[in-house]
């Protein structure tokens, strides 16, 4: 009887194991042409086409910037190559962003907002590390918030720049870039500002993030001092992530974050919230808690 009763059940598992081995092989074979992965990922979640690198997401792709070839002759094969030659990107651009320091958000006017005394004490570790880097800056672009304008101030007494070559810019003034898929505690009150906000934080985004232009020769280094949400949606945006995600990211007050460029269009990351040049007690992201609106 006890012999009997183990047949069953080995009969059972024997059956269950077979049909779900039938399953699986059939799913295998259906779905075969439409997976695409790495052979170390074991998932069987197809790649969509939409999270495929697009190689002219700034629109400067020199194939797409010139007339393709008509026909096969030698005189317009010349034509091609010769137009394309003019238009390839010979330099990498390295584009490094600030966040401005700790500020109190009291009062209803942003000349309001001004940095605390840690924010002042965060700008001024920000600039001299920047120092530290010896970079030879090209260009530096500023918010024209009141916060980021103070913490360019202070940078601008470490670095070697001069400051009547900075150019503001309205577009980089912080706001909502865009719907985030982590909803926000507030979010019917910050809707209407997303609206608002999306259209010029992207602006700033195309105005500021490409590859090199056809004409320079050489490595250029960029420096924009602005503000999280704007540059959290820089960095979801340049690395072709969903941008609903900036608000996933968090970066530190008078942190440093570093997009680089190559000829090719493609695109790196090389810090994001870098502040480990700050002692310990200077590391803040969030607003002062003791500070009543």
């Amino acid at each position: 009887m006890v012999a009997w009763k183990n047949l069953r059940k080995l009969s059972s598992l024997a059956v269950g194991t077979g049909a779900g081995l039938t399953v699986y092989f059939y799913k295998r074979l259906r779905h075969s042409d439409s997976i695409v992965q790495n052979s170390w990922v074991f998932s069987e979640i197809p790649l969509d086409k939409v999270g495929k690198w697009d190689t002219n997401w700034d629109y400067r792709d020199p194939k797409s910037c010139v007339t393709p070839i008509k026909d096969d002759t030698p005189q317009e094969k010349n034509r091609y190559n010769n137009e394309l030659d003019k238009m390839s990107v010979k330099a990498t651009r390295h584009i490094v962003l600030v966040r401005h320091g700790q500020f109190l958000d009291v009062g209803e006017h942003d000349k309001d907002h001004h940095l605390t005394e840690l924010g002042r004490l965060q700008a001024k570790y920000t600039g001299k590390r920047l120092q530290e880097l010896a970079i030879k800056w090209d260009e530096i672009i500023v918010s024209t918030m009141t916060r980021a304008q103070e913490t360019s101030e202070i940078i601008f007494k470490e670095i070697e720049y001069e400051p009547q070559k900075v150019k503001y810019c309205d577009f980089l003034r912080e706001g909502v870039p865009i719907s985030p898929d982590t909803p926000l505690l507030k979010w019917r009150v910050f809707k209407m500002r997303c609206l608002q906000d999306h259209a010029r934080i992207e602006a700033a985004f195309t105005r500021y993030i490409h590859r090199a232009s056809p004409e320079q020769n050489h490595d250029s280094y960029t420096l924009i001092v602005a503000h999280a949400n704007v540059i959290r949606y820089i960095v979801c945006r340049a690395l072709q992530l969903s941008p609903e995600t900036w608000l996933r990211l968090n970066i530190n007050h008078g942190s440093i974050t570093w997009l680089t460029i190559n000829p090719s269009g493609n695109v790196s990351l090389q810090h994001l919230g870098e502040s480990g040049y700050m002692p310990k007690n200077c590391l803040t992201s969030h607003l002062p808690r003791d500070v009543k609106k």
